[in-house]
């Protein structure tokens, strides 16, 4: 974790909201009600709400930012909840990646189309889907500007829009790379992870020397690193080329994982049971495809080169540009560097544009960011603007619920799940959330696809 979860006050960041008559106020006084419906965390197997809550009657006009997993669930979820308003999400993009299957693809376990799907399968019918980027947020006027150049007003923003991979802040490397001279890099497409599996495959079948890079920052899927590095281990034995074999992980600050008990846990296991180098203080600078060379900046022996055989070189990652130049970024602290969308962390609430809310992994919010933490932000985001329209505080809370299905060798996974306070919070508590084991493995590879579908659809499983 990057820093302490501040205290506890979700109100605090309201209390200079504009007093001056609004739509919004309009929109509340015309509002018919509505159920008070649970407030608080939401564990992964709970809702905000029943089937049986009536939709609140209202004008509304929502725009929903970005069609991944956080977009098209709170679409769908809104659809469901209010009546008359009218919704519009942004987003060209037609295909939809399942994002936490690409791991299997880049160790290939999975084939590529299996992490392919179409957006329009999960869009709802009475949305306005508009296919375009944007490219201007101007909160002050309430809309945002296409690059098509089309003005968009609104009287709620939810910002949903994923995040951007910074291969420009590595000399020498981009998406085009993944795939040849050894090098790969599981995020962000199924074009990426089969690339990388195209040239970790016959890594696996000659041995050498792999190594991989945790960039610094906050990242999607802090695990996948990781996960990459275990998997990879275990084709090597499989394949009987580990005795022949190097594997060294760089990290750029100290820690293995933010969850204390399984960086504990990691800290003996890979050098102790797997013989994996671990090298900390370490952030990458440059690449060398055509020499299979790469650069470290180390805080021990400043800038080196390493050569290798193999290596998994995800880039740091940041907030979309639009995002990062508008008024809507955090502008210091933590979350500046990286544009972040500077919310509340509980109520996911903006916290200098009231009208503005964020879910997923472009949220400055100090928790891992991963379809796990999307999937229970949705609920959150969608009752407080409901509880907006209607007249009250924000009565939802997203409490830091993250999961990390930790991939330590093929057919054994760590089921993990925890908060904001780093406590471990596991669905299923049968499952010892600290070791290996089968069941957890059986679940990643066949049960959480239909899950992620089913949030999509604005579902919460």
């Amino acid at each position: 974790m990057s820093e302490d979860p501040p205290s506890h006050n979700p109100r605090a960041s309201h209390a200079n909201f504009l007093e001056a008559p609004s739509r919004r106020d309009f929109l509340k006084l015309t509002g018919l009600g509505g159920s008070a419906l649970a407030a608080g965390a939401i564990g992964a197997s709970s809702t905000l709400y029943s089937s049986s809550t009536r939709a609140v009657s209202t004008s509304a006009r929502i725009v929903i930012v970005g069609a991944g997993a956080a977009g098209l669930a709170a679409a769908n979820r809104f659809t469901r909840r209010l009546d008359g308003a009218e919704i519009t999400l942004i987003d060209r993009r037609e295909p939809h990646y399942y994002q936490p299957g690409l791991t299997l693809v880049a160790t290939g376990i999975w084939e590529k189309d299996k992490t392919e799907d179409r957006n329009e399968r999960y869009m709802p019918s009475d949305v306005n889907w508009v296919k375009a980027m944007v490219e201007e947020y101007d909160p002050e006027n309430n809309r945002v500007v296409t690059d098509e150049g089309e003005s968009i007003e609104y009287d709620y923003l939810v910002v949903a829009t994923g995040l951007q991979l910074r291969f420009d802040r590595i000399e020498g490397m981009s998406t085009e790379l993944i795939g040849t001279n050894g090098i790969g890099c599981v995020y962000d497409t199924p074009a990426n992870a089969q690339s990388t599996w195209q040239a970790l495959e016959p890594f696996t079948h000659e041995g050498g020397k792999a190594l991989f890079v945790r960039p610094p920052g906050a990242i999607k899927c802090g695990g996948a690193p990781l996960k990459m590095m275990m998997i990879t281990e275990h084709l090597l034995r499989r394949q009987k080329r580990r005795d022949n074999s190097e594997i060294n992980y760089y990290i750029p600050s100290d820690g293995l994982f933010s969850q204390p008990d399984i960086d504990d846990f990691l800290r003996e296991h890979l050098p102790n049971d797997r013989g994996i180098n671990i090298n900390k203080h370490h952030r990458v600078k440059a690449i060398d495809p055509d020499n299979r060379k790469v650069t470290f900046d180390s805080d021990e022996d400043g800038e080196y080169s390493e050569d290798y055989d193999f290596i998994h070189l995800p880039p740091s990652m940041s907030a979309p540009k639009p995002i990062r130049e508008s008024d809507l970024a955090a502008k210091e602290g933590t979350y500046a560097d990286g544009g972040w969308l500077e919310v509340d962390q509980y109520t996911l609430r903006h916290k200098r544009y009231s009208n503005v809310f964020g879910a997923g992994d472009v949220c400055g919010v100090p928790i891992s960011k991963t379809s796990a933490s999307a999937k229970n932000m949705n609920p959150v985001v969608v009752q407080n603007v409901i509880d907006d329209i209607e007249g009250r505080e924000c009565s939802a809370e997203y409490d830091g619920y993250t999961s990390c299905p930790l991939i330590t060798e093929i057919g054994r996974v760590i089921l993990t799940e925890f908060n904001y306070d780093l406590e471990m919070v596991p669905t299923i508590p049968l499952i010892n959330p600290y070791r290996p084991h089968w069941v957890s493995w059986v679940m990643k590879v066949e049960f959480l696809l239909p899950m992620y579908n089913a949030v999509l659809r604005g579902r919460f499983v």
